[in-house]
């Protein structure tokens, strides 16, 4: 079965605190695993931006949420006790522990929103909502990257065959490849060109060198022009190469480059957008923003 959300996590682990005495968070979230059947590949699943695993991020959040309101108490460090407002919290919801019962407290609205009182909205959204705050982030992050995405692709779909050349190698030489300096990359686009519109020499005598083309097509590259690069390399006595497209590739040219000697890799248009805005070609930053946690060893002992 799929990971839990926090809000279906939390009856259960009150329950496990209800059976008795203090318990660290760690024997709950293992008995909880056992509890929901979660396989190794789903304990292992990590958030989208691959800092935390998403049972344990959901765990702890459960657990965070209880313990702001006092159902839980934490008598020390990663280690908690029921309270006897979680006994009559337990009592009175046989099937289900969520925010909207949490939201009867007034402890919820000053965890939620910084204030006794105010801020109604936003506890509304919160109490219909499934997705930890790591989960939400990852979440609007994804959303604002795949519209990026395809802003960047549209810019490049715009550029002219020329610029498409220099565009790749832009992307190649921000990546690392060639040996840091300007002249490690030439483009050679044009007739005569025996397919091969740009090289990245990896090294300043240029022993190591990658062949690139770049198809700035509207349609999907197929076959016939994956062999006839390969070809050009196979003229060039190259050892590895590289094809760009703006647009996609068919299954055919996918098919055949994996399977073909020199070493050969296809980057998409989608692919293509995606490393321009990890490796900040065509685009920069407009904010940043820094999810903060606190120092255990700061506090020496305290979660």
């Amino acid at each position: 079965m799929p990971v839990p959300d926090f809000q279906t996590l939390m009856r259960p682990l009150l329950e496990e605190y209800a059976t008795g005495g203090e318990r660290p968070i760690a024997d709950v979230r293992a008995a909880l695993a056992t509890r929901f059947e979660l396989t190794e590949e789903e304990l292992a699943e990590r958030l989208p931006s691959g800092l935390a695993r998403t049972f344990v991020n959901r765990v702890g959040w459960a657990t965070t949420y209880l313990y702001r309101v006092g159902l839980l108490s934490r008598p020390r460090r990663a280690v908690y006790a029921i309270t006897e407002r979680g006994w009559e919290v337990l009592t009175a919801n046989p099937a289900r522990i969520d925010l909207s019962v949490l939201s009867q407290f007034s402890e919820f609205a000053e965890f939620t929103t910084g204030s006794g009182g105010a801020g109604a909205a936003t506890e509304e959204s919160v109490v219909t909502e499934t997705a930890t705050p790591e989960e939400r982030i990852d979440a609007a992050y994804q959303e604002l990257r795949q519209a990026l995405m395809a802003e960047v692709r549209e810019r490049v779909s715009a550029v002219s065959f020329a610029a498409f050349e220099d565009l790749v190698l832009d992307v190649l030489h921000a990546m690392g490849y060639g040996d840091g300096t300007e002249d490690s990359r030439l483009r050679t686009g044009g007739s005569g060109d025996a397919g091969i519109d740009g090289v990245i020499r990896e090294d300043r005598l240029g022993l190591d060198v990658v062949y690139v083309q770049a198809k700035h097509w509207e349609g999907s590259v197929g076959r016939p022009v994956v062999q006839g690069f390969v070809g050009a390399l196979q003229g060039a006595r190259a050892s590895k190469g590289i094809i760009f497209t703006a647009s996609a590739f068919s299954r055919e040219a996918r098919e055949y480059a994996a399977s073909v000697s020199p070493r050969l890799v296809l980057v998409d248009g989608e692919r293509l957008a995606s490393l321009m805005i990890d490796y900040n070609v065509g685009v920069s930053e407009r904010e940043t923003y820094a999810v903060k946690r606190v120092d255990s060893d700061y506090f020496g002992g305290d979660e």
